[in-house]
């Protein structure tokens, strides 16, 4: 009976690091991991080229990217087709962010993903902070952030 329920607890544990973290490896072939942004708040968003709302928050995407160091930005591309589109695309756009080329496992590390643009949001410890399904701007990020700086005081 010990030895079943402490191979329960150490599955409880491995399946919990599972549904907070996780492992991506970019276009240029980067791996990024949540342990490593400790610190800085971690925002995964999914998007597509053919999606019109995910290419309306694009824009705010990379400007807080660019401006703020406190927060990380990790695009996973949902498009199904040419990896080439999804490129021409990101260089199109200016994104500066890495951007991972996503399908359904790799999104299955967060989350089922139903919608896009779909954006999962971390603490800067690493906790799951905040989802939001739809469109998502760099005002309301910023909202969030202040709201959950001034609790913490």
């Amino acid at each position: 009976m010990k030895n079943s329920m402490a191979a329960f607890c150490i599955f409880l544990l491995i399946l919990s690091a599972q549904a907070h973290g996780f492992q991506f490896q970019d276009a240029t072939g980067k791996i990024h991991k949540l342990e490593d942004y400790k610190g800085r708040w971690v925002l995964v968003n999914f998007w597509a080229t053919w999606c019109p709302p995910c290419l309306k928050e694009i824009p705010d995407l990379i400007s807080l990217y660019k401006d703020r160091k406190d927060i990380m930005v990790i695009g996973v591309a949902m498009d199904s087709g040419d990896p080439r589109v999804v490129m021409e695309f990101v260089r199109s756009m200016s994104i500066s962010y890495p951007i991972v080329l996503g399908n359904r496992q790799i999104a299955s590390q967060l989350d089922e993903i139903s919608l896009l643009p779909s954006t999962y949001f971390y603490d800067p410890e690493g906790n799951p902070a905040a989802r939001q399904l739809g469109i998502i701007s760099r005002e309301s990020i910023e909202n969030f952030i202040e709201a959950k700086s001034i609790e913490k005081k």
